[in-house]
């Protein structure tokens, strides 16, 4: 039998960092329906949109309409960008004119 010798030491090429391995995902950047002020719906039946398509109370409902009608604009449901298109398109199919945006606060 002949010498005992070790294995040659193997070469490790590392690309990553544990931590990036690791890394948490930023979550991404919410998506916002806004409804917009426009001379032809009246502000009942903006309410009662708020509240069939979306559920919201009648409350909150009245305050979001408000806010299109005193500040032109409301911000009425935030989710992921294909949500938001599906709410824009509902909007649009009421009457109503609406928008979707990335909320970047």
């Amino acid at each position: 039998m002949g010498p005992v010798t070790s294995p040659a030491p193997l070469e490790i090429e590392r690309t990553e960092s544990a931590e990036e391995v690791f890394a948490v995902p930023e979550p991404d950047v919410p998506w916002v329906t806004i409804v917009h002020n426009d001379p032809v719906n009246l502000m009942s039946y903006v309410t009662y949109v708020f509240q069939a398509y979306f559920g919201y109370s009648k409350d909150k409902a009245t305050k979001l309409m408000l806010d299109v009608h005193h500040k032109g604009r409301a911000v009425v449901s935030s989710g992921s960008r294909e949500e938001m298109e599906r709410d824009v398109q509902a909007m649009h199919g009421y009457g109503l004119w609406a928008t979707l945006q990335q909320d970047r606060k």
